[in-house]
């Protein structure tokens, strides 16, 4: 029997907070599932100190939301900001803005 080899861990699911507030609007029908998306600290946010931002090449399109953010933070302050793969799992254009995307967050495996 093989054994199974993971390049990759899944680590969150959420959705993108303050959607509405950002660039999503703007290229919304550019996003599909499977869209590669990319996280940049905010070690200035004034609202959230742990503040994950999130982006689609160069267009914020919103946070990691406030009660998931602490371990993200926390690895990407520590110089681990290569380790993730986010990608949109699912997107529901009839729900509400702040509801519509959402992402998988996955750890991959060191080489």
């Amino acid at each position: 029997m093989k054994k199974r080899t993971d390049k990759r861990k899944h680590f969150l699911f959420c959705h993108i907070a303050g959607f509405t507030y950002w660039d999503g609007c703007f290229i919304f029908r550019k996003l599909e599932i499977g869209t590669e998306l990319r996280l940049v600290r905010e070690l200035e946010n004034e609202h959230d100190s742990k503040a994950v931002a999130i982006y689609y090449d160069s267009h914020k399109l919103g946070y990691i939301p406030s009660d998931s953010n602490k371990t993200i933070s926390i690895l990407m302050d520590m110089g681990y900001s290569n380790i993730f793969d986010t990608r949109i799992s699912s997107i529901d254009k009839d729900r509400h803005p702040e509801r519509q995307i959402h992402i998988s967050i996955f750890i991959k495996k060191a080489n």
